[in-house]
């Protein structure tokens, strides 16, 4: 029988590149997303993934969407915690709320979307949870307070939730991606656009699916004994 995936934030950019290789592999998946029913849509129509909208910054919302996903798909064997955020200003002019947004989204999100699976992988005996970090949660970025410190949190719950699924045969691990090509990226200006390729030492920006393919070897059985790690998927840019 097929394994069950959950993608949230799956519908767009990396989160889409994960959900159609889960799909392409023989998962089952289901892809969340915030706001944008037409775009979910258009996927939906062009892959066949069911699309699921939640706002991942809200516990009840997170809990009875992943009610539904199960109802409709079975158990959640996979988790891949990938919605995100960027509220970016510099810190002297952050506001809290900026700051909060962030926070909800991007830290507490990971806790609303694995939490809820978490007693029936216990119950199982397996899980895959794969948190999407960042690289500016490993360095740190100007104008990313609020962004750096939710990826950096992320990585303290991977290292944590490893320690306490092991025994149950469930792995958390982080992917930390370097600057993807996706439509946010690509839209910035070109000038801005080529500084940031001039600072990777491949010369290039990473496309979605490299980041996805990393994703199916951290969910598969032959990544069992890989748990509390990071992958760094950053072309070079930084080491740790």
């Amino acid at each position: 029988m097929a394994r069950t995936a959950l993608v949230t934030g799956g519908s767009r950019g990396i989160g889409a590149a994960i959900s159609k290789a889960l799909k392409d592999a023989g998962y089952q998946v289901a892809a969340t997303y915030a706001g944008n029913d037409e775009a979910a849509a258009k996927f939906t129509e062009e892959t066949g993934i069911k699309t699921y909208k939640w706002n991942a910054a809200d516990y009840d919302a997170s809990k009875e969407g992943i009610a539904k996903v199960e109802s409709d798909l079975g158990p959640i064997d996979v988790v891949v915690a990938n919605a995100g955020i960027t509220r970016d200003a510099p810190f002297h002019k952050m506001t809290p709320a900026q700051w909060k947004e962030v926070v909800d989204t991007n830290l507490t999100g990971v806790f609303n979307t694995v939490h809820p699976v978490w007693p029936g992988m216990r119950e199982r005996g397996f899980g895959r949870v794969v948190v999407i970090s960042s690289i500016n949660g490993q360095k740190g970025q100007f104008g990313q307070v609020n962004y750096a410190a939710t990826k950096a949190g992320d990585l303290g719950i991977v290292k944590s939730l490893a320690q306490e699924g092991a025994a149950k045969g469930i792995t958390a691990n982080a992917i930390c991606p370097g600057y993807i090509a996706t439509d946010m990226v690509m839209a910035v200006p070109e000038k801005v656009r080529e500084a940031i390729i001039g600072q990777i030492p491949t010369g290039r920006l990473g496309e979605p699916e490299e980041i996805a393919r990393c994703v199916l070897f951290l969910a598969s059985d032959d990544a069992g004994f890989i748990n509390g790690s990071t992958i760094t998927a950053n072309g070079g840019q930084f080491f740790v």
